[in-house]
């Protein structure tokens, strides 16, 4: 079987099984489609995983480097119920960030975005994607009802 052109790995110390098993959790859909053992049999050293039909290698790759924000999983997710439920669930443990961006307790950054924002800053009148996108620099967590409402002035 052969696999994608391209895939995005994600470097963790030890946890990329636990990681890989809380996503699949999380997103629906999600699924872990090979574990690769250690030598030696004594755990997971690299796993493929499907995230939303998105697939990405999760390498246990020691403390040597580190995720960074620099780096993010954009989730775009149609309504506000979704948003709240996914923020809430990543950020156990973890730290908001502005703008909707959070670090999980694994150190992987997420980006969890309403499609209701793209279709604001897309609009066709300026000055209203730019009371969005003003309205979007001052939240942590990305709030439908109140960047439609900076939409309207």
């Amino acid at each position: 079987m052969t696999g994608p052109a391209i895939q995005t790995c994600l470097w963790f110390d030890d946890q990329a099984q636990e990681a890989a098993e809380t996503y699949v959790a999380l997103l629906p859909g999600s699924k872990i489609i090979h574990s690769f053992p250690r030598r030696g049999g004594d755990g997971v050293f690299l796993l493929h995983v499907s995230l939303l039909g998105q697939r990405y290698s999760f390498l246990n790759g020691g403390p040597h480097h580190r995720l960074t924000p620099a780096a993010s999983i954009e989730v775009h997710l149609d309504t506000q119920a979704e948003v709240d439920l996914l923020w809430n669930a990543l950020l156990q443990g973890g730290e908001a960030m502005r703008c909707g961006w959070l670090t999980d307790r694994f150190g992987l950054s997420w980006q969890i975005i309403p499609r209701g924002l793209i279709r604001l800053m897309q609009a066709a009148d300026d000055a209203a994607a730019a009371r969005v996108t003003e309205a979007m620099m001052g939240m942590v967590k990305l709030d439908v009802a109140a960047l439609e409402a900076a939409a309207r002035g």
